[in-house]
């Protein structure tokens, strides 16, 4: 889901690669371990302590397979598939890890399975804060001007929230964040919910599943999520999938089952998460750089 906004898909995905395009690599063998790409540091999606919502899907796949888990780890942003899913080993031969777990739909630098979630961009706010009676981003707009005036609203980088602020004049009330911050230790759920706790903004603009996360598992204090409807020009939801490198399309249809077998159980891991849920788009279109793998 760009590390800060899938679109963080980071996140959450503003990813870059190089290599060849096709036919780079056969599926895994059966018997060989699952080779995970991923993040140490980027919840919800994963950590290296396996505590995300990418790292439990990833742990459900190898037990459907029989295979043991192996993660290969990078931080996700410029670089990630390069020195990921299509690093080889100047001896052996073999690439580091062979599947990551969140990519947007359509994804340009790998193949990618049919999405298994669709989410979309929410505000989070704390409750008990003036802003009780939200309950639709627009009802903002309703709220005494004062108060309207008086909002500070965070959000990453040039992601769709950036243009329902400017369409509303309220761009000026603005907290901007980078998409990547340089340091590894930080996730955009760790920036935001501080920033929310300590009262630096008042309402932030994230991307579904950083704003679940924050909701139902990081918050001292309660938090509301309240997602962004679709809106005449403005995108604010898009597909997930999970992404092989090109031409992988053996291990791509062991995927493909997967997630038909299991569809019930990754949406289950999803919604303990807290992670907005929407139907599947009939078509998908990639997601923009500023998200969270992702």
């Amino acid at each position: 889901m760009t590390r800060a906004a899938l679109p963080l898909l980071v996140s959450c995905l503003a990813l870059a690669a190089t290599g060849p395009a096709r036919g780079e690599e056969a599926a895994p063998a059966a018997g060989k371990a699952l080779r995970v790409c991923a993040d140490p540091n980027n919840l919800p999606f994963s950590n290296s302590r396996g505590e995300g919502f990418e790292n439990r899907i990833a742990a459900l796949l190898a037990r459907d397979l029989g295979w043991p888990l192996e993660y290969t780890w990078f931080p996700q942003r410029m670089g990630f598939v390069r020195n990921t899913l299509k690093r080889k080993d100047p001896v052996s031969g073999a690439f580091a890890c062979d599947v990551v777990m969140g990519v947007p739909a359509e994804f340009d630098l790998t193949d990618t399975t049919t999405p298994y979630y669709r989410s979309t961009y929410a505000m989070v706010f704390a409750r008990g804060h003036g802003l009780d009676g939200v309950r639709a981003p627009d009802d903002v707009l309703t709220l005494d001007p004062p108060v309207l005036r008086s909002l500070r609203f965070g959000l990453f980088g040039r992601t769709p929230p950036t243009e329902w602020l400017l369409r509303h004049g309220l761009m000026g009330q603005a907290v901007p964040y980078p998409i990547q911050t340089g340091d590894p230790d930080q996730f955009p759920g760790d920036v935001i919910e501080r920033d929310l706790a300590a009262g630096r903004i008042d309402v932030a603009l994230v991307w579904g599943p950083i704003a679940g996360y924050l909701a139902t598992r990081r918050a001292a204090a309660p938090l509301a999520v309240v997602a962004f409807p679709a809106q005449a020009g403005i995108r604010f939801d898009f597909s997930v999938s999970m992404g092989v490198r090109k031409g992988d399309d053996a291990w791509r249809a062991v995927l493909e089952q997967f997630l038909a077998r299991n569809r019930g159980a990754i949406q289950a891991i999803l919604s303990e998460y807290g992670v907005p849920q929407l139907e599947p788009a009939a078509t998908a279109a990639p997601l923009r750089p500023g998200y969270s793998s992702r």
